[in-house]
C-alpha cells in the first residue's frame, strides 16, 4: 500500500467503475478502493441503468451484463388511500431501440467493477478510506486501515455520505431539505407471474413512479426484475423528522395499499435495504475539486429529482473526471487550474445543464407538498365520480365536480398553483 498511483478511485460503484476504466485504458496507474465485501455490496437503488451512458463505457453491454429486464413501458400513478390514476407510456421501440434496464447492483456491479479491472486498474475490497492525507492544502493520498496510499489525485465516488469529500473541506454535512430516505425490499415472485401481473412479455419490464399514496410529501417505485420485484418509497429527511414516522412503517403501509397488494401477493422477501438519495439539486452541488481531488456521482450530489435520475449523472462524471485527470496527466500538473475543467465540462454537459435548468424543483415541491397529497386525492375522487354510471345527467354530474374541486381548491389557487407549475417547467 505504501506504492504511489496516478490516481485512487475511493467506491466502486458506477462513478467510480467509470473512472476507473476511463483512466486505466489510457495507461494510467490507478487503484479502486472499496469497503464492501465486492463492488455493489454496499450498494443501493430502485432501480434502472441507461444505455446510451452505459455503453460508453461498455458497447452492447446488455449482451453480456447481468441485467433483469428492459424497460418498455414507464408508469405514473396518482395515489388516494384506496384507488390510483395510473397514466403509462409504453412503446414498442423500446425493444428494439433500447433505453433503460433494470439490474441488482450486486450482480451488476461486480461486472462493471471487472471492465476497469481488465483495462489494468487494481480493486482492492474490504478497504474502507477514512480520511484524505493533505500536504501544503493539496490532497496526496488517503488513509486506510491497511496504511497509507498515495496517488497524484483522488476520486471521491463514496456515494452521498461522502467522507472523503467532507475530510477534504469540499462538503459539510448533510442537509436534510436535500437528502431523501429511500427504504426498498426486494421480493421474489415466478418470472411468469410477474409477466402476467403486469402485462409484458419476456425480459420486458416496467418502470413506476407513485405519488400522493400518503399523508406528506412520500413518493414510491416499483420496478419488474426477471424474477423479483424491487419495491420502495422515498421521504424526505426534513418531513420524516417532522412526522416521527418509522420509515419501515411507511413501507408497509405502501405495500398494503389496494392497488399495490396485489401485484407482490404471494412473494417472498428477499431482501430490505434503505440509502440516502441526494435530491436537493444545483444548489447542493458540492464542491467536485481541489488540488489533487475530484469529486463523482452522489459524492457530489448528482441526482435529477425531477425524474429520479441518478446513474446515468453517476457515469458521465466519471467519464469526465478520468479524462480531465489523462489531462492532467499530460501536463504533469493535478492543481486546482487543471482540475477545475473538470467543473466546466460538468457545466457544458447533460449533468449540471439539467439540474441547472430545473434548480427551483426540489424546494418548490417541497413549499407545496399539496402536489404529493391534494392533487392526487382529486384526480381520483374526480375519476370516480366521472365513471359512476346512475340517473344523473352528465351537465349535473361536471356541475358536482366543478363544486367538489373548487370545494378543495379554490380558482385563484388552481390558478396560481398551474402559473407556478408552468414557470417551474418552462
Amino acid at each position: 500500500m505504501a506504492e504511489k498511483f496516478d490516481s485512487i478511485v475511493v467506491g466502486a460503484g458506477p462513478a467510480g467503475a467509470a473512472a476507473a476504466y476511463t483512466m486505466a485504458k489510457a495507461g494510467l496507474n490507478v487503484l479502486v478502493l472499496e469497503k464492501g465485501e465486492k463492488p455493489g455490496a454496499k450498494n443501493v437503488f430502485g432501480g434502472v441503468i441507461f444505455k446510451h451512458h452505459t455503453e460508453q463505457i461498455a458497447p452492447d453491454f446488455w449482451k453480456t451484463a447481468p441485467i433483469e429486464r428492459r424497460v418498455v413501458e414507464y408508469q405514473y400513478w396518482f395515489m388516494s388511500k384506496e384507488s390510483h390514476v395510473l397514466v403509462s407510456h409504453r412503446n414498442q421501440r423500446f425493444n428494439s431501440q433500447y433505453n433503460a434496464f433494470t439490474v441488482h447492483r450486486a450482480k451488476f456491479d461486480p461486472w462493471f467493477a471487472k471492465l476497469a479491472e481488465d483495462a489494468g486498474a487494481t480493486i482492492i475490497n474490504r478497504t474502507t478510506a477514512d480520511d484524505v492525507i493533505k500536504n501544503n492544502g493539496k490532497i496526496v493520498g488517503v488513509k486506510t486501515e491497511r496504511g497509507d496510499v498515495y496517488a497524484d489525485c483522488v476520486i471521491a465516488a463514496d456515494g452521498v455520505n461522502s467522507v472523503l469529500a467532507r475530510q477534504a473541506g469540499l462538503r459539510g454535512e448533510l442537509n436534510p431539505d436535500a437528502v431523501v430516505l429511500a427504504v426498498k425490499e426486494v421480493i421474489a415472485l415466478p418470472k411468469q407471474r410477474i409477466e402476467e401481473r403486469f402485462n409484458v412479455g419476456p425480459d420486458e419490464g416496467v418502470a413506476a413512479l407513485l405519488v400522493g399514496w400518503g399523508s406528506g410529501m412520500h413518493a414510491g417505485f416499483l420496478y419488474t426484475n426477471r424474477d423479483t420485484l424491487s419495491i420502495g418509497i422515498g421521504v424526505s429527511m426534513r418531513d420524516l423528522d417532522k412526522s416521527g414516522e418509522r420509515p419501515n412503517t411507511l413501507l408497509e403501509q405502501f405495500k398494503s395499499h389496494p392497488s399495490i397488494a396485489p401485484l407482490i401477493q404471494d412473494g417472498e422477501l428477499k431482501e430490505y435495504a434503505a440509502h440516502l438519495i441526494p435530491e436537493g439539486g444545483y444548489d447542493h452541488v458540492a464542491r467536485v475539486y481541489m488540488d489533487g481531488m475530484l469529486v463523482v456521482g452522489d459524492a457530489a450530489m448528482l441526482v435529477n429529482a425531477i425524474n429520479w435520475e441518478g446513474t446515468n449523472l453517476a457515469l458521465t462524471s466519471g467519464i469526465i473526471a478520468g479524462e480531465t485527470l489523462i489531462e492532467a496527466k499530460k501536463r504533469a500538473d493535478f492543481s486546482s487550474r487543471t482540475l477545475s475543467k473538470y467543473r466546466k465540462r460538468l457545466e457544458e454537459s447533460f449533468v449540471l445543464k439539467d439540474l441547472r435548468r430545473f434548480r427551483n424543483v426540489p424546494s418548490f415541491f417541497s413549499s407545496h407538498p399539496h402536489f404529493f397529497t391534494l392533487y392526487p386525492e382529486l384526480a381520483n375522487e374526480l375519476a370516480y365520480m366521472w365513471h359512476i354510471a346512475d340517473d344523473e345527467t352528465k351537465d349535473a354530474r361536471i356541475r358536482r365536480m366543478k363544486a367538489t374541486l373548487f370545494k378543495r381548491r379554490s380558482k385563484l389557487g388552481l390558478a396560481r398553483d398551474a402559473f407556478n407549475l408552468w414557470r417551474l417547467l418552462s
